[in-house]
């Protein structure tokens, strides 16, 4: 085989597998010349064949792009994820243990962090950060715990309330509430409107973190159904609630951990709704809201709030530095109990974190970063979908992530996800489990594989040795 038709043939796959999308624009001659040591005449050559073949096509001054579908061309086929169907009977939740081991062995030195809950650090802009850090302490010598205690510093409440406004929220900056962390916001917003027994409904699966706030303050979870694309279904909440008393609900409207869906905000909205006929609050995990994949900032609950019962907590561990634990909690009605609770916690947030984060965003290029950033993780999110399909047994079925870094991959048969996560250990390959997202078994066939390092020889040979693993269980 010539060199440009073997360049020619791995072009149509990437198109076909869906790793490169209709009207997406491919490296240049150049670029793809220097990449694959090519000859810029062999580059152009394959460039030309795939034109002729309707791959793709030339834009003058602006390159080579993915050839549009026409009207009648066929889509990709759909990976029939099915809504869950778990048991509406509260249950006691016992996760902690197994999170926690999970998350002790992503540190192991040479492991391929497929598991990891964390993004890449390296596209943060933590080089800057630090040097904002620095500044403030070497301007703030004096500082005193006092000058932050709850809320948190005035200028970076500021810039969170701009942030919304920017993304088409108008929020009080008197509502924000700074946290170490979503996960200290989670925390607190349940304990400000919940006591030890309550019952707390959840997504189903639902992100671990969630499970850890209610098995720490002694309540239950009762699981609702949820669909991998649409989200919770409002009609079986509605029914649960009905039947028994709900004392909160916890949701990820958008690009949900692990399934990745956005809600729509027709459904968001009736969310609201039921929440507000029922007085029930619902305490909304917004950490991946700023990577979206599509054109426009995605609706929060928060949004169609209009009686104080959606506690909004966010955080920039997974936007702008995870090293940073600086979160926040838009608390509604529950505002000064929250206020409380985050004074008798934690006390207070540190203050230089804050401090450079907030000049960070005041004066240097955030929202380039996140264009960067989302545009990584599209990528990348296509490419892990379309190896682990190849790769992995038939029958396999992965998420449609509209956001985030993670992918959610329902295996095979009878497949004991904690089996292979051992055996993907001993091969110094870190999986997600699934039985972190539930607090039943319903998820034990199910991973989820983080898409946010760079696609690497490395990683794809770990996505490889996944398959094999995989069938020998089979």
């Amino acid at each position: 085989m010539k060199l440009y038709e073997k360049l020619v043939g791995d072009i149509e796959q990437l198109v076909a597998q869906g790793v490169l999308l209709p009207g997406e624009r491919i490296p240049s001659v150049r670029q793809t010349s220097q990449q694959h040591k090519l000859s810029i005449t062999t580059v152009l050559r394959a460039y030309v064949k795939l034109e002729s073949m309707g791959v793709i096509e030339s834009r003058p001054q602006s390159g080579y792009f993915v050839r549009p579908r026409a009207d009648g061309d066929a889509q990709p086929a759909d990976l029939c994820l099915q809504a869950s169907q778990p048991s509406t009977v509260p249950a006691e939740v016992h996760v902690s243990r197994l999170v926690l081991s999970t998350l002790r062995s992503i540190g192991l030195h040479d492991a391929i962090p497929l598991g990891s809950p964390y993004p890449d650090p390296a596209l943060f802009p933590w080089e800057r950060i630090n040097q904002y850090a620095s500044a403030v302490a070497r301007r703030n010598r004096d500082w005193s715990v006092t000058d932050d205690l709850p809320p948190g510093n005035p200028q970076l409440i500021r810039e969170i309330a701009r942030r919304y406004l920017e993304n088409g929220l108008a929020v009080d900056p008197d509502e924000i509430i700074v946290t170490v962390g979503a996960t200290e916001a989670i925390n607190l917003c349940l304990q400000a409107v919940a006591k030890p027994g309550d019952t707390i409904a959840v997504e189903s699966p639902t992100f671990y973190a969630m499970l850890l706030a209610v098995e720490r303050l002694g309540m239950k979870v009762v699981e609702v159904s949820t669909d991998p694309y649409d989200g919770i279904r409002i009609e079986a909440l509605a029914d649960i609630m009905a039947r028994q008393p709900i004392a909160a609900v916890m949701v990820m409207p958008n690009f949900q951990n692990p399934l990745g869906f956005q809600m729509s905000d027709q459904r968001k909205r009736a969310l609201v709704q039921l929440l507000e006929q029922h007085e029930v609050p619902a305490i909304e995990n917004g950490v991946y809201n700023e990577l979206y994949y599509g054109d426009a900032h995605p609706s929060s609950l928060k949004s169609y709030d209009r009686k104080g019962l959606v506690l909004h907590c966010s955080s920039f561990s997974k936007s702008l530095s995870a090293a940073q634990r600086v979160g926040w909690a838009l608390a509604g009605r529950y505002r000064s109990k929250v206020e409380e609770l985050k004074f008798l916690n934690t006390l207070t947030t540190s203050s230089f974190p804050q401090l450079a984060i907030a000049e960070y965003l005041q004066n240097d290029g955030y929202e380039q970063h996140l264009r960067r950033t989302r545009k990584a993780y599209a990528q990348q999110a296509r490419i892990m979908a379309a190896a682990v399909l190849r790769f992995f047994p038939a029958g396999t079925k992965v998420s449609q992530p509209q956001g985030g870094y993670v992918l959610w991959v329902e295996l095979p048969g009878n497949v004991d996800s904690m089996q292979l996560y051992r055996r993907a250990l001993e091969c110094k390959i870190t999986v997600g489990p699934g039985r972190m997202f539930s607090v039943s078994q319903a998820y034990k066939h199910c991973i989820r594989l983080n898409y946010s390092y760079p696609w690497s020889v490395d990683v794809e040979q770990a996505i490889i040795l996944l398959g094999k693993l995989i069938t020998e269980f089979l």
